[in-house]
């Protein structure tokens, strides 16, 4: 089924089901949709018709060929429903974006953004900043957050505005291409070949494809002049980090603010959104009315993860920090603020760059 003759329907004669993973459907939601796993799709019974849709249309036209009846896929997936949305909007609505940044989200967003940059000093003259832009809603806001920065900023910086495609479906290319285009931001793509290195590779794969994507980005950064890479990580995610360092890595560690390359000379990582709440870019994109993809990879098309065994460690630890702010609202607030506070005299070893110590080096001589 085409997009076009979906909209001729009356929503209430049919159910929309999304059948991303779970992950993806939570950070990309699709209005009036109810997310459900392949099984669930499979085994229930609806009582109206029922329109699926994944991220391109593969997995849900494989669907349909089981249940038979009553039952349609939408050609081109989320895909279709991000384009269809993009086409929509005027050549001005970037001005409207922009207003909601400054205006509306100007404490939850705006504010916190320039928090970062000024506690950790993350922009300083003569900075050339690399934003690199992956196509999701975090990366999509760092850069119209920058643009604003460098148009009203007493600052002397230059910024370039980075995508790396290291070999994304048509599809994907295309959403990002628009989005930028729609939104104002005029993009640099660099080409590169990492998915089809990465493909035969069957242990940890998104590990290397990762650290691939990291060099590239500070070599064409580098090459274009640039002495910083910024990054979308938000508040969110540094606190998953260091949870996750304790529960599945047995260290405490952080998600830095700011990070010296240790292979590209001068050049620095930098995550200007460490402040930012998750809920409130969300809130943001849906005020805006935007629509982003979640992972550009391509061998992730055809399939999903939403079985249980396959939900990735981020995903559980989200829910665990959820579960655990019902009995502590200050929780997320009190893990952040963790790893800013650590007493080396109240733990039993620490690593520097002298090697590691323990407590009991020197307990007898105190």
């Amino acid at each position: 089924m085409r997009l076009e003759e979906l909209k001729t329907w009356n929503k209430d004669d049919y159910y929309l089901i999304d059948v991303r993973s779970k992950l993806e459907s939570e950070r990309n939601p699709v209005d009036n949709a109810i997310w459900m796993s392949e099984k669930e799709v499979i085994e229930k019974e609806f009582d109206k018709k029922t329109v699926l849709f994944c991220r391109n249309g593969t997995i849900t036209q494989k669907i349909c060929e089981k249940k038979g009846n009553e039952t349609y896929y939408l050609e081109g997936g989320y895909f279709s429903i991000v384009m269809d949305r993009l086409a929509q909007k005027d050549d001005d609505f970037y001005k409207t974006v922009e207003h909601s940044i400054i205006k509306k989200y100007r404490a939850k967003i705006w504010s916190k953004f320039t928090k970062a940059l000024k506690e950790y000093k993350l922009v300083n003259e003569g900075d050339c900043i690399g934003v690199c832009i992956s196509g999701g809603k975090d990366s999509m806001l760092m850069a119209k957050l920058f643009q604003e920065l460098h148009a009203h900023t007493d600052i002397p910086f230059d910024v370039k505005f980075i995508v790396m495609d290291p070999g994304y479906s048509v599809e994907n290319r295309r959403v990002i291409e628009e989005n930028c285009r729609k939104l104002h931001i005029p993009i640099t793509v660099y080409e590169t070949a990492i998915f089809e290195n990465v493909e035969h590779i069957k242990k940890s794969p998104c590990y290397i494809c990762a650290r691939m994507r990291r060099g590239h980005l500070y070599a064409f950064a580098q090459d274009l002049g640039c002495n910083k890479i910024a990054l979308g990580h938000h508040y969110d995610d540094v606190i998953e980090t260091i949870l996750m360092s304790m529960l599945y890595g047995g260290q405490v560690q952080t998600m830095m603010p700011k990070l010296h390359s240790t292979n590209f000379g001068q050049m620095e990582i930098i995550r200007p959104l460490y402040f930012v709440r998750e809920e409130d870019i969300k809130s943001w994109v849906k005020y805006n009315d935007l629509y982003f993809i979640q992972c550009a990879c391509k061998f992730t098309d055809d399939y999903t993860t939403n079985d249980e065994e396959h939900v990735s460690k981020r995903q559980e630890i989200k829910h665990l920090i959820r579960d655990l702010k019902q009995v502590n609202p200050y929780v997320e607030a009190n893990i952040f603020k963790s790893v800013e506070n650590i007493s080396l005299t109240n733990v039993v070893g620490y690593k520097d760059e002298e090697g590691y110590h323990h407590f009991l080096d020197d307990y007898d001589k105190k």
